[in-house]
């Protein structure tokens, strides 16, 4: 590769993903934070690390690697998507790399995956926690199903389309298409 004259030796496009990319991680660092001061004590959460059984802290290694997977995923919109995780400043690309060619909806998974180990940790269970994660999943879900992907096939056409069909909304498994559609799938994410 060759350098420009007075350059890093990074080319222009490459240098272009930056500011949006430090911008993602910040709004995804900064939703992150906010929802963590937003908890309100009836959930249940009391940060007291002295006083948290033993066990409970087995679900850190989770939560890490659920935040891990989310903040990475914010990391994907701002680098390859040239947007942010919120609506008003969407991704401007398909994000089909990362955690995203395993499952459609990596961060959310993330994000509760790694609530859920907090509420392990610091969390005591009543009913209203329970209520709570409960309608929080359901509200994701329904966002998810009704709003967002609909959103995507309209912004994205068929090249959405087809990673519907070739990943899984919520977790990796068998899927719909056959091998035939993911090897395809995967040779042009190997060139993204």
């Amino acid at each position: 590769m060759a350098s420009e004259p007075g350059g890093s030796g990074e080319s222009p496009e490459h240098e272009a993903h930056w500011p949006t990319a430090v911008v993602s991680l910040i709004v995804g660092a900064a939703f992150l934070a906010l929802w963590f001061w937003l908890l309100p004590p009836w959930l249940g959460f009391r940060v007291d690390a002295a006083g948290v059984a033993r066990w409970r802290w087995l679900a850190a290694g989770p939560s890490v690697l659920g935040f891990a997977v989310a903040l990475r995923c914010v990391w994907d919109f701002g680098w390859t998507g040239h947007g942010t995780p919120v609506p008003i400043v969407p991704p401007t690309r398909l994000v089909v790399v990362g955690w995203y060619r395993y499952v459609r909806n990596p961060m959310y998974l993330g994000f509760f995956i790694g609530w859920a180990g907090l509420w392990v940790i610091f969390g005591r269970a009543n009913l209203a926690a329970i209520t709570v994660a409960g309608v929080a999943v359901l509200g994701t879900t329904l966002f998810v199903v009704l709003y967002e992907e609909s959103h995507l096939r309209k912004t994205f056409g068929a090249e959405y389309e087809q990673y519907c069909r070739n990943v899984r909304r919520w977790y990796r498994g068998c899927t719909r298409g056959a091998s035939k559609s993911r090897t395809l799938l995967e040779k042009r994410l190997s060139y993204m």
